[in-house]
């Protein structure tokens, strides 16, 4: 699949991002910022074109950030479910964004994909890094998973996971 990412946990599929799937992203997107933008009193209008105004300036960004990123499409016996967005820096396999629909979380679909990501890692020998909010309920998954902070940068925290070593 996506550029020798292959060996997919079982019922899950990736894809990439399609302009078709624009509006897909945009409720991914709005679906990890409902905690925060419960806390505003906006008219449905304004807080859609916030909403909307926020993914375009991320999407651009990361999409000139990491311009040979793979942008996929997460999908469960065919469904859309998230996104899962990877860059490879130097040494690093970057998550550069995971996000799934509120339905599908908690059901270990992320924790399967983060043990994919980081097994592509270690064929590599590449770390895992990541950004994740220091009050974001993900960052005890990636500690479980084996990321440790390596302090703050801006308002998020960068963890990593080192590659594994002594592979046969």
């Amino acid at each position: 699949m996506a550029d020798g990412l292959t060996e997919l946990p079982s019922g899950i599929g990736l894809r990439p991002t399609e302009s078709s799937d624009r509006d897909f992203l945009l409720s991914v997107f709005e679906s990890s910022r409902a905690d925060e933008l419960a806390l505003v009193a906006w008219s449905e209008t304004d807080r859609r074109a916030f909403v909307t105004s926020q993914f375009d300036a991320q999407d651009t960004y990361y999409r000139q950030t990491y311009p040979d990123g793979q942008f996929l499409v997460i999908l469960v016996d065919g469904e859309r479910v998230g996104r899962l967005y990877l860059g490879r820096i130097e040494d690093e396999l970057r998550v550069i964004d995971i996000a799934l629909l509120p339905d599908h979380r908690g059901r270990g679909i992320g924790s399967s994909l983060l043990a994919w990501v980081s097994a592509i890692a270690d064929s590599e020998g590449r770390s895992v890094t990541l950004h994740v909010e220091p009050w974001n309920p993900a960052k005890r998954l990636y500690e479980r998973l084996g990321f440790a902070s390596e302090g703050l940068r801006g308002i998020y925290e960068f963890m990593r996971r080192p590659a594994a070593t002594g592979l046969s």
